[in-house]
């Protein structure tokens, strides 16, 4: 067996989740969430910006099981780290790689997205973006 692949069998077996969701929240903090929103929000898009407030919204709710709040901290961490796969300031692209992150994160943990969190991410969301427009149906296409 060649060096690297017992060097990557051993990470493997040694993996441990938990430690590793400490080592992820130290990269997230909700003020680095907040500047990362301010900042790019209008670039991202409405869309992009409401489902974040999801699943920040989400990961407050006492409710919430651990395996589904990792989830979440995982997606916003890649939204806040500077340097993920494609870096935000190369135009396009840049945002699409977080809005694809933030989307799936969204799919997996749904059935805790309830009606207060929605709520919570609707109106941080007209504090963001103000009242140019119609808020009502923004998360139909998803969450129906």
């Amino acid at each position: 067996m060649s060096n690297k692949k017992q060097q990557y069998e051993t990470i493997l077996k040694n993996f441990n989740p938990e430690s590793n969701l400490e080592m992820t929240e130290n990269h997230y903090s909700d003020e680095k969430f907040w500047d990362k929103i301010k900042n790019y929000g209008k670039k991202a898009g409405k869309q992009t910006v409401y489902y974040s407030l999801l699943l920040f919204y989400t990961a407050k709710s006492p409710g919430v099981p651990k395996s589904s709040k990792m989830i979440v901290v995982g997606a916003l961490s890649y939204l806040i780290f500077p340097v993920d796969l494609i870096p935000d300031f190369i135009p396009v692209v840049g945002i699409v790689d977080d809005a694809s992150v933030i989307a799936a994160a969204v799919f997996k943990i749904i059935q805790h997205i309830d009606d207060d969190v929605k709520h919570k991410a609707k109106q941080q969301l007209l504090k963001l973006f103000g009242d140019d427009g119609d808020y009502g149906d923004i998360d139909q296409q998803f969450l129906k």
